[in-house]
């Protein structure tokens, strides 16, 4: 009998950045190791990842790292985490190692610590064992993870959908989900994304009528911008293209890497002699499929909008179709590339998310999940609180007893003593990493409230020049302005705050002493109240004395 601990570092309450812990005794598994993508409010940051400082604290006790699938919601921290804890096991399936590989590898990160595995073959860790299962996604070699423990199975489902025409690497092994069942599950972390959606996903992930009637609409040239990780949606686009007499062109090398390897593979199914090269893009006849950096959706589109990338611009006659969903928190971004291109007058198409569905567990699908798992105890995980809620109520239609429902958010522990939940406030710290270029953990809430601040009201700074022996005032003060007021239409306000400082500065100079902060805080406080009577504007205000 044992004492089990499951809580999330990342992924509750969130989109993006899953990391689920479940320990088993002293064992720990760690189950995907995903980033988030910054949203519209976070200025300059480039990603989000979970805080891992309990990875660091407890690495001897870490089995490994389990990543159910290539995409970086569930693997894109690892890069991060790899750099500081090398000696990390990362287990994974073949399709999913090598997209880290090239993740890894434009890292320049060397000698990681990779263990693939095969679905269907359980892996042993002492008295426990780890059995992966095959799933559909929209990408190859997805699996959900079974952790057999003294006291029941605990699966972790990752994200799936059921569809039974999906085969090979994309397909759900249905009997060993009910085999796993049939043995006993204690607990079922299930996936919360598309609790909320009435039915099961598929058919409803499946564009090819999209696709189809895309080429056969339009005559001209056709941009396809599209995720780099939805392989089995670029598989869909591929079959369409190999029915009309179009030849194909693969934008950016990260995408046409992974193309090729599913291709050589088998993942994805194309005749080869129907790719060309960039130099035919500009030809009439051609499909080009566009990609984004790991960081920022839309960034290459972008920069193909503002006429900066070296290959390619944007015609009238051009039919531009966006084939992918917005992330949340991303929506303000798309609507300007919308715009942007509406402005060029090209032909804009946006598939609906509503009626084309991403690859996730909709309320049948977890309905018969849970059918097939039997679970004692169920925990929603991956997607905000409202997904949680949303399969909670699917779990309690399905007949759950609520109690045997556990909804946490990241950091809050659920114990289980000998096979029985211990109700309880136990909790781990956690926080996000703000990735701001290369750097980990280089900026935080602070450092994003100051830009904002910067974004909205723009900087005012004052600067005066003092005698360092009279402590009389030489040059002075002068406000210098950006991204707050048009100086020359305001001078007489700029004038008024110049005369403020002076007076502030002249109050805090007393036999022959300068109190600097007493100055820093008076022309702040001062200044700022006036320009925000004047302007209802805050601007940052600095301050910069020197003596001479």
């Amino acid at each position: 009998m044992s004492k089990i601990r499951i809580f999330g570092l990342g992924g509750l309450n969130d989109v993006g950045k899953n990391m689920y812990i479940v320990e088993v005794d002293k064992d720990i598994f760690v189950f995907d190791a995903g980033l988030k993508y910054a949203d519209d409010k976070m200025l300059g940051v480039d990603y989000i990842l979970p805080n891992f400082d309990y990875l660091k604290d407890n690495i001897k006790r870490i089995q490994g790292i389990f990543i159910t699938h290539g995409h970086l919601l569930q693997m894109g921290a690892l890069c991060d985490i790899i750099k500081e804890l090398p000696e990390l096991k990362v287990y994974g399936t073949s399709f999913t190692l090598d997209i880290l590989r090239d993740e890894l590898e434009s890292e320049n990160i060397k000698n990681a610590n990779l263990i693939e595995l095969k679905p269907h073959k359980k892996v042993n860790f002492k008295n426990n064992a780890i059995f992966p299962i095959s799933l559909t996604h929209s990408v190859p070699d997805a699996v959900g993870y079974v952790l057999y423990t003294p006291d029941g199975a605990i699966f972790y489902t990752g994200n799936f959908c059921i569809d039974s025409s999906m085969r090979g690497s994309f397909s759900t092994d249905i009997g060993k989900l009910a085999y796993v069942g049939k043995q006993g599950v204690l607990c079922l972390l299930s996936e919360s994304m598309y609790a909320d959606k009435q039915g099961f996903t598929s058919p409803q992930h499946k564009v090819s009528k999209a696709f189809r009637e895309v080429l056969g609409r339009n005559e001209g040239r056709i941009l396809f911008n599209i995720y780099e990780s939805q392989i089995y949606r670029i598989q869909e686009l591929l079959n369409e293209i190999e029915n009309s007499n179009r030849k194909v062109i693969i934008m950016g090398k990260s995408l046409e890497n992974t193309l090729l390897r599913c291709i050589e593979k088998g993942y994805i199914k194309f005749d080869k002699s129907k790719l060309t090269s960039i130099h035919h893009v500009n030809d009439k006849n051609v499909v080009v499929i566009i990609s984004d950096d790991r960081e920022k959706p839309f960034t290459n589109i972008k920069r193909i909008i503002r006429g900066t990338d070296k290959f390619i611009k944007i015609n009238e006659d051009d039919t531009v179709v966006f084939a992918s969903q917005v992330y949340d928190g991303m929506e303000k971004s798309a609507t300007a590339v919308y715009d942007a291109l509406a402005q060029m007058q090209c032909n804009l198409v946006i598939l609906p998310t509503k009626k084309y569905l991403s690859m996730h567990a909709s309320s049948e699908d977890l309905m018969l999940m849970l059918d097939l798992m039997q679970p004692k105890y169920y925990m929603p995980v991956i997607g905000e609180f409202r997904h949680q809620i949303a399969n909670k109520e699917v779990a309690l239609r399905y007949g759950m007893d609520e109690e045997n429902i556990l909804v946490k958010l990241n950091g809050q522990v659920a114990v289980f003593n000998n096979g029985k939940y211990q109700p309880g406030n136990e909790t781990i710290k956690v926080d996000d990493i703000l990735i701001d270029g290369k750097t980990i953990g280089d900026i935080g809430e602070a450092v994003l409230k100051d830009r904002e601040a910067l974004s909205d009201n723009g900087i005012v700074v004052v600067t005066a020049t003092l005698d360092k022996e009279t402590k009389t005032v030489l040059a002075g003060p002068e406000i210098l302005t950006r991204g707050f007021i048009y100086v020359k239409d305001n001078i007489d306000v700029i004038k008024e705050a110049e005369r403020i400082s002076l007076e502030v500065i002249n109050e805090n100079i007393k036999d022959n002493r300068v109190d600097f902060n007493k100055i820093k805080t008076g022309i702040r406080d001062k200044v700022g109240k006036y320009l925000y009577q004047e302007t209802e504007c805050k601007p940052m205000v600095l301050l910069v004395i020197q003596e001479v």
